[in-house]
């Protein structure tokens, strides 16, 4: 732990909350390896879910400079007189007493960036990761990159091709929408308290175009979802939970025509193949 960190602790009484999935990242090395891998600049605006004792916040504010600006979100009150004195010591600095969930960030941050995109840093509590990554992703934010602190088995899953045991609902949904790179594992040993499981921070480059080519976006997303929430089960008995008016055998016919064996199991389709076989139960 650093020093100024273990002071700031100590000074504020600050303790981990395991109701909030709380476990503070106390390893400097890694505090500089996530600054780095969000390649900030002069003037940007940066927004921090879970600053926590500001671990981040203030290499977040020295890498955007006095013209730039950090939103922090935080739900923890505890923190608030820590926080309170780390905007006094950095003016750019802007604490959010908000749910991350629920939080407008195009609103937030437009009054700082005008037509620019914003950068998202976080070490997201674990039981709330998936939802606040779908959020991020289905809400259509002026979001430029994400560097984000995952549990390793979802970090996992973000970068999983077709065909492996990772590859899922999850990794569709991420590479859609973003290319994804791993940026470094991260041990227990790093954080207060050290968590059961392994760490890793990935970087989410946000498309300006999706990889493939849809006609309807949200049963592209449907097909998806039902191709994985049985994956034992073939592609033609995992998409007969779609509700579609087709026979089995006509919806075998559709997908046997754009080259997809409709015996095969869901996990075993890339995104091409999930655009393609939308499209022909959709059309």
């Amino acid at each position: 732990m650093s020093k100024e960190l273990r002071q700031r602790i100590a000074q504020y009484g600050i303790r981990a909350k395991k109701g909030l999935g709380q476990n503070f990242l106390s390893d400097s090395e890694y505090v500089y390896r996530i600054v780095d891998a969000a390649e900030l600049s002069s003037g940007d605006v940066v927004v921090e879910i879970g600053p926590g004792p500001a671990t981040l916040t203030p290499h977040l504010a020295e890498a955007v400079g006095p013209e730039g600006k950090v939103l922090a979100i935080e739900v923890d009150e505890s923190l608030r007189p820590l926080l309170t004195d780390l905007c006094r010591e950095y003016p750019q600095v802007e604490i959010l007493w908000q749910d991350a969930l629920k939080v407008d960030y195009d609103a937030v941050t437009a009054p700082y960036r005008g037509d620019k995109p914003f950068a998202l840093v976080a070490n997201l509590p674990y039981y709330i990761t998936t939802p606040i990554m779908m959020g991020l992703l289905e809400g259509r934010f002026n979001l430029s990159h994400m560097v984000i602190m995952v549990q390793k088995e979802v970090a996992d899953r973000m970068l999983a091709q077709a065909g492996t045991k990772d590859y899922g609902a999850l990794s569709v949904a991420v590479q859609y929408h973003c290319e994804v790179k791993l940026v470094t594992k991260v041990p227990p040993g790093a954080f207060i308290p050290p968590p059961k499981v392994s760490s890793a921070v990935v970087r989410l480059n946000r498309r300006r175009q999706p990889p493939v080519s849809v006609s309807d976006e949200k049963a592209f997303f449907r097909v998806v979802r039902a191709a994985f929430n049985q994956r034992r089960k073939t592609l033609l008995n995992a998409l007969g939970g779609l509700g579609l008016e087709m026979t089995k055998m006509e919806m075998s016919e559709r997908l046997a025509r754009v080259g997809i064996d409709p015996g095969r199991r869901g996990e075993t389709l890339n995104l091409d193949e999930f655009a393609r076989a939308t499209d022909a139960l959709y059309r």
